[in-house]
């Protein structure tokens, strides 16, 4: 290759395409600056056109920034779903690729702890999806795990209102003839009759939402270890958006169908509170339970979140087991409490000391009480013949004495202990034992006289599923577990 023009080689190689459709890097004009001029080869064809310095600086660089972009977006690929478990990536977003991405969650978020989540925002994410429904007015949405769908409800209609809750289906208004749906719910005309002032239709949206068994939505009340779950781990949500409901005259009913359930276990009706604690949690407040054969019928007084939760109660036959291990304790305890008090007086007649010291007093002070509130708790556990309600009052208030006057007693030992081991010098007080029985045994009395005044005492009731009494409990067992230290509470009246 020869160059023409005595022309520079830097300068020849800034040459460029002159000429549609013509040779490359050929120009008709002799000399003509930056113009790379060739001579043919044998057989008329043109050499391949030189690449410039310029172009050969530029592809590395832009082959480095692609790769690095590549590998960029590649790792965003592969953190945004470890992420999306903390509430944060999906916020607000509703669309099918975000909502079955933040549905991914309720698997991923269990127990074990191997994926980090935020409850707090994952549950008003989906909280916040109704509100996203009546103001878009999406209309039905049907994905596996969630079934919507928005109603136009005239405020002046006549009668109540029924919709299916069919978990395969979308939910929607059910006819006069279909009403006996065992899934459904109905919302009563006294709830869209008392808008009328404000608007002529209201928007609905009904939600039904499968939670599956992981930690969402589950609470303080819920334990998977005892079994205790979100029936069928659906939610139901119910919504006017931005108009709160709330203390309704004629509450909405909730029909939940579910199969026999065990003996053992029981269901309540429940919402999602929203003001319990910082993630939220279940209440029962404003909601009834009415518990069927193979059905559960929910009344509650306002619009939200609601669920059936199942959770372990004693039967009949556990609770009678437990009532005789007490009693078998108690039994124990007493033998030996009062072989103690017996050796105590044998010895008070053989041993002076016995006579004038006030420690071994005390220590038969304290185990007599324990000896009186085992016995009380002995004859209460298991009692079952009926009772007045003053009987049962009178046996609540001995029970609370006993259960104080052992904890006076305790007190006065630490005391007495306080006087023989850190206090040694000038301790004595006239008629110390006198003074110390009318703290351990008046003290007492003048609690149990107080409680009693304001009719502290009396039946607590505990019922089972099918609302039957399975315990009913005396308040003075009750205050007293509430104090901490209540021996069993199955005191029975």
């Amino acid at each position: 290759m020869e160059q023409e023009g005595g022309e520079r080689p830097q300068e020849a190689l800034r040459g460029g395409r002159r000429g549609r459709g013509g040779a490359a890097g050929h120009s008709t004009e002799p000399g003509t600056r930056g113009t790379l001029r060739r001579r043919a080869p044998p057989g008329g064809q043109d050499c391949p056109r030189m690449m410039t310095p310029r172009v050969l600086g530029v592809l590395p660089l832009s082959l480095l920034l692609l790769r690095a972009s590549g590998m960029e977006s590649s790792s965003n690929k592969y953190e945004q779903p470890r992420k999306v478990c903390l509430g944060r990536i999906n916020a607000d977003q509703y669309e099918s690729f975000h909502l079955e991405n933040t549905a991914d969650c309720f698997t991923k978020c269990t127990q074990s702890g191997n994926e980090p989540c935020d409850l707090e925002n994952l549950q008003r994410y989906w909280l916040k999806f109704e509100y996203h429904l009546l103001e878009s007015q999406s209309g039905i949405v049907n994905m596996s795990f969630l079934k919507a769908a928005v109603q136009n409800v005239s405020t002046n209609i006549s009668e109540d209102l029924f919709f299916s809750l069919t978990p395969s289906q979308v939910p929607g208004q059910v006819t006069e003839d279909e009403r006996e749906h065992p899934d459904r719910v109905r919302l009563p005309r006294s709830l869209f009759v008392s808008l009328q002032s404000n608007r002529s239709e209201v928007s609905l949206a009904i939600t039904v939402l499968d939670i599956s068994p992981g930690n969402l939505f589950k609470g303080t009340q819920l334990s998977l270890e005892d079994g205790s779950h979100v029936l069928n781990n659906r939610l139901v949500g119910l919504s006017l958006g931005r108009i709160p409901v709330s203390r309704l005259v004629e509450p909405l009913e909730i029909t939940f169908s579910h199969q026999r359930l065990p003996p053992n276990m029981a269901l309540s009706c429940v919402f999602w509170d929203v003001t319990k604690g910082s993630a939220g949690d279940w209440s029962s407040t404003g909601c009834s339970t009415e518990p069927r054969a193979e059905r559960t019928v929910c009344r509650c007084d306002h619009l939200t979140f609601f669920a059936l939760l199942l959770k372990p109660i004693l039967d009949r036959a556990t609770v009678q087991f437990l009532v005789r291990i007490s009693q078998a304790g108690c039994g124990a305890s007493m033998i030996f409490l009062a072989f103690t008090i017996v050796l105590y007086v044998v010895l008070r007649f053989y041993r002076q000391r016995f006579k004038s010291e006030d420690a071994p007093k005390i220590h038969v002070a304290l185990s007599m009480t324990l000896f009186l509130l085992n016995l009380a708790f002995f004859f209460n556990v298991g009692y079952s013949h009926k009772q007045s309600d003053a009987t049962c009052r009178a046996w609540g208030a001995v029970f609370h004495y006993f259960l104080l006057c052992t904890f006076t007693w305790m007190g006065l030992e630490a005391f007495h202990l306080y006087l023989l081991i850190i206090k040694v010098f000038n301790t004595y007080f006239g008629h110390y034992f006198l003074k110390l029985s009318f703290v351990g045994w008046g003290l007492p009395a003048l609690i149990v006289f107080g409680t009693g005044s304001v009719d502290s005492y009396g039946r607590y009731t505990i019922r089972d599923k099918r609302n039957a009494t399975v315990l009913e409990l005396k308040h003075g067992a009750e205050l007293s577990l509430s104090r901490g230290a209540c021996p069993g509470p199955m005191a029975l009246c």
